[in-house]
């Protein structure tokens, strides 16, 4: 068997790190019993990471500084943009009343892939503070609400 390089191991770990990120967003997507969770957004975010490094590995490019530069763009275009086609497909307008449902499955959706990517950049502060942030802004406004006696909707 042929020892892992240290290249395919810091990939394999960053690729690890992406799914464990997707995995904590999906989790309380779960517990919420919203329609994308855990196994979306897991692998939401290793598959960003995916591209991402797939993007940044190839060897021309790593050479070339403006090479990389326009590599790291498309890649950060590319992602954010095809993603968002998929948060959309959760974004239901209810015909009767005209309210809006599914805006904050897009939301994680969209984060989970934007971690993917930070993780394939290995911009490690920015997902840990990443990951907190978003869980907070999940569960936060519901327990403030909770303590002062506020409806909060819970539609999405």
């Amino acid at each position: 068997m042929t020892e892992l390089t240290p290249f395919e191991i810091d990939a394999a770990l960053r690729l690890l790190a992406a799914t464990v990120c997707g995995l904590a967003v999906g989790f309380n997507r779960d517990l919420k019993q919203k329609p994308t969770g855990m196994r979306t957004l897991g692998l939401v975010s290793l598959g960003a990471c995916l591209v991402s490094l797939a993007g940044l590995q190839a060897d021309p490019m790593r050479s070339d500084p403006d090479a990389m530069s326009r590599v790291v763009q498309g890649v950060l275009q590319g992602v954010m943009t095809g993603i968002g086609f998929i948060g959309a497909g959760v974004i239901l307008k209810q015909p009767g009343d005209g309210t809006v449902r599914g805006l904050t499955t897009a939301a994680t959706v969209w984060i989970t892939a934007g971690l993917g990517v930070a993780c394939a950049l290995a911009s490690w502060t920015i997902i840990a503070l990443g990951v907190v942030l978003a869980l907070l802004v999940l569960i936060l406004p519901r327990k403030v609400a909770k303590a002062i006696g506020a409806n909060f909707d819970d539609t999405d």
